[in-house]
């Protein structure tokens, strides 16, 4: 489960809820209420435990009725809040979005590994760290409810070496091969955007060949040919996959289907239903 810090939910909430709200305030006194939130079309669950903690943060209740990663139809209710006119409105349109803007990306990865997993039963989706700035638990969130997996949250979770390294390096492979040694406990990955590339990097001795850009058929040929001469080695491909190649890509053998793809369109509505309580 992603883990959510008090502070993330004060500093979500500090974006919107700053200093107090004149207008409910100003009308009072008005009754408590309850607040049902649903789709108004089909889709998958994403963002509802940080809609809980900020709703929660105000002191209002919440019930949910559904699972993160759920698929959900059109007008089911997805989770009750009931709490003082105040609370609700303090927190509502920030929970809303949060669960609209993690909705859409994770109905665009349940896309992508939809049509993975048609053809490669074994192919992960993982969402790269290139998420809106900011945005980086909404856009997790997101992610994993879709059926994606974590590419990298951050510099430290894993050794993956670009082009970028090894223009500043003075002898890329001799840096390579000492990075291998200092990180016994981790496969380390290095990007490739050539079948020569790949090849020579191969028998330098990294664990994973993150492919930039290859075409279907080419990267299929390099899987190929890896497994016969360096079938520990495990193939990422990266650059420009989406929901319309992800099936080309996994049937070409490709272990990891790096995307940022599913971060970038249209949020997924999520109706909040306003009722006075008695």
């Amino acid at each position: 489960m992603l883990r959510i810090s008090a502070r993330e939910i004060d500093d979500l909430l500090d974006g919107d809820w700053v200093l107090n709200d004149p207008t409910t305030e100003g009308m009072a006194p008005l009754k408590d209420g309850r607040i049902t939130g649903l789709f108004k079309t089909p889709g998958v669950v994403a963002g509802l435990h940080i809609a809980q903690a900020i709703f929660e943060r105000s002191g209002a209740e919440f019930e949910p009725f559904v699972r993160e990663g759920d698929w959900v139809e059109a007008g089911i209710p997805l989770f009750s809040v009931t709490g003082t006119a105040e609370s609700l409105h303090a927190t509502y349109k920030l929970a809303q979005c949060v669960m609209e803007y993690a909705g859409g990306i994770a109905l665009r990865t349940h896309a992508m590994v939809k049509a993975a997993r048609a053809v490669n039963a074994h192919v992960s989706v993982a969402g790269t760290r290139k998420h809106a700035p900011g945005a980086k638990l909404v856009s997790l969130a997101g992610l994993f409810a879709g059926g994606g997996i974590l590419h990298r949250g951050g510099l430290s979770d894993s050794v993956l070496v670009f082009d970028q390294h090894r223009i500043l390096a003075e002898d890329p492979a001799a840096a390579v091969k000492r990075l291998i040694q200092q990180n016994p406990e981790k496969r380390v990955a290095l990007e490739v955007e050539s079948r020569e590339e790949a090849l020579y990097w191969a028998q330098v001795g990294v664990d994973i060949l993150q492919c930039e850009r290859f075409t279907p058929a080419a990267l299929k040929d390099l899987v190929d040919e890896l497994a016969q001469k360096y079938p520990h080695i495990r193939v990422n491909v990266a650059g420009g996959v989406n929901a319309d190649n992800a099936a080309d890509y996994a049937q070409s053998g490709a272990h990891v289907l790096v995307t940022s793809w599913p971060y970038f369109g249209r949020p997924h509505d999520v109706k909040m239903r306003f009722e006075a309580q008695p």
